[in-house]
């Protein structure tokens, strides 16, 4: 099977906007299209509590017309149109939904990060981290988020496999970005979030890029869209990841990014499993 994982950063803009930014976006949805993926994962979707309009709607199925989907946006009393996360998948699969909460602190399990599909063989997992903002004002939180969602995979994984993927808001080792010694004080880089993804694998699961590309530097997912060289001189991060249970490693057969040409923020990434 096949699985592709996005941070969108605006799926309304992609859909129905007229800027260059959004043709951009809509030439990788393209690509990704292409891929002809089982399941898509699409974060930061900022869709407004009471769903997409028709355009956006029948926007999105002329793009993903082998697909049904399931979305959550923010919704009272967190921020509106902020955050929010949908699943693709494709006609035929037998999927059952889930939108869970998993007693963050403050807005969080409000604000549309996760959506988990059950699968007869396994979980699907999508998750769009919380950042923790400038000042790391959202520090402390955030680590309260990070641990619960451990308790959580680990609690599907008691049942089944998983597969979890998404922008978990965090670059896990130095060599997964670009200048990590000016960043150690930076949201996604600090020892904080770090240990927290470290606890994450350490419940028995794995990072499948680095399964298969072991040390590979120079590989990332995020490029800052205020600095325009940073693409130009891959001045990235490495945030977005696909995690599986320790269990099923072994059918790992692909793990990589897909190349979102000119545009700069995340690119997609791609799992393939036996």
């Amino acid at each position: 099977m096949k699985f592709i994982s996005w941070n969108i950063d605006s799926l309304n803009a992609a859909l129905t906007g007229t800027s260059e930014r959004a043709e951009l976006t809509r030439k990788v949805l393209t690509k990704i299209v292409e891929e002809d993926a089982d399941i898509i994962a699409i974060e930061e979707t900022k869709l407004p509590e009471n769903g997409m309009n028709g355009k956006q709607k029948e926007a999105l199925e002329d793009f993903f017309k082998d697909y049904d989907y399931s979305y959550i946006s923010s919704r009272k009393i967190a921020r509106k149109g902020y955050a929010g996360t949908m699943a693709l998948y494709k006609k035929g699969l037998t999927v059952n939904v889930e939108y869970p909460e998993i007693g963050a602190p403050g807005t969080m399990d409000l604000e549309g990060r996760m959506i988990t599909l059950e699968l007869p063989d396994f979980y699907f997992n999508l998750v769009y981290t919380p950042n923790s903002g400038g000042e790391l004002a959202r520090l402390s939180d955030r680590q309260m988020w990070d641990s619960k969602y451990a308790d959580y995979l680990a609690e599907l994984d008691s049942r089944k496999p998983v597969i979890a993927c998404g922008d978990y808001n965090v670059a896990h080792e130095e060599i997964d970005l670009a200048n990590p010694d000016s960043n150690h004080h930076s949201a996604g880089f600090t020892d904080e979030e770090r240990d927290g993804f470290t606890r994450l694998l350490s419940r028995g699961f794995i990072d499948t890029f680095r399964l298969l590309h072991g040390d590979e530097t120079g590989a990332y997912s995020w490029w800052a869209q205020r600095i325009k060289t940073s693409k130009i001189n891959n001045s990235g991060w490495r945030i977005d990841y696909f995690l599986v249970s320790d269990r099923i490693k072994d059918r790992v057969l692909r793990s990589e990014m897909i190349d979102s040409g000119d545009r700069q923020d995340h690119a997609p990434i791609l799992l393939e499993i036996n």
